[in-house]
């Protein structure tokens, strides 16, 4: 112990997180995920930076998938129900933030990231709202990208869904531009488009990239 900070358990909890480096089901590694989404907040538009806290928006992006590390990437297509995937992830968050963290500053800066994590899931705050929408625009970057690389031999039209997910104008215009170009792209050959009146999504998507519930009455 130097200073207040348990370098054992700190070791411990940032050894664990090398785990995010592994390749998801998409391709790309969680850490992968999580930076770039870390360097798409940064690129808000005035009208967003002006309102939003953006630091705290990175912090979000960089700690959303954390749990992963462990539990790995669950997504719609592995048959575990949102709820089971959510007491799967705060279970470890617990983990990383009670249990490793909890004799490092005190335990302050666990409860910090659990409490940012758990601002992300519940998704109630203007950040966290914003966070969720560059998750979607992450995704359809990947899909964008796999296709220009596989030059139109793989046709990821089955997630272009999710932007009918996305919350924010702003972030749904760069959105727009992305499907837009990817029909450039694709123009003269058959390829998957699917939206909310389009063909049917995977079973478990809806839930799993639903958007936030409307806020009520001033209440979050």
């Amino acid at each position: 112990m130097k200073d207040g900070v348990d370098l054992g358990s700190a070791s411990e909890f940032i050894t664990l997180l090398k785990s995010a480096n592994l390749t998801s089901g998409s391709g790309e590694s969680i850490s992968d995920h999580m930076y770039r989404m870390s360097i798409i907040t940064m690129l808000a538009p005035p009208s967003l930076s002006s309102k939003l806290n953006i630091p705290h928006c990175t912090k979000m992006a960089l700690v959303h998938d954390m749990a992963e590390a462990l539990v790995g990437d669950i997504t719609p297509v592995d048959g575990v129900a949102k709820h089971e995937k959510n007491r799967r992830e705060s279970t470890t968050m617990d983990y990383f933030t009670k249990s490793l963290l909890g004799r490092v500053n005190g335990g302050i800066s666990g409860d910090e990231l659990k409490a940012v994590w758990q601002e992300y899931e519940d998704s109630e705050t203007p950040e966290s709202q914003f966070v969720h929408d560059v998750d979607k625009i992450e995704l359809i970057l990947q899909m964008v990208e796999y296709e220009r690389i596989h030059e139109r031999k793989l046709d990821l039209g089955e997630f272009s869904w999710v932007a009918t997910r996305i919350v924010m104008p702003e972030v749904k215009a760069w959105s727009d531009e992305l499907l837009k170009e990817r029909e450039e792209f694709w123009a003269g050959h058959t390829h998957t488009t699917y939206t909310d009146e389009g063909a049917e999504v995977r079973a478990g998507s809806l839930e799993y990239y639903s958007k936030p519930a409307a806020k009520t009455n001033g209440s979050a």
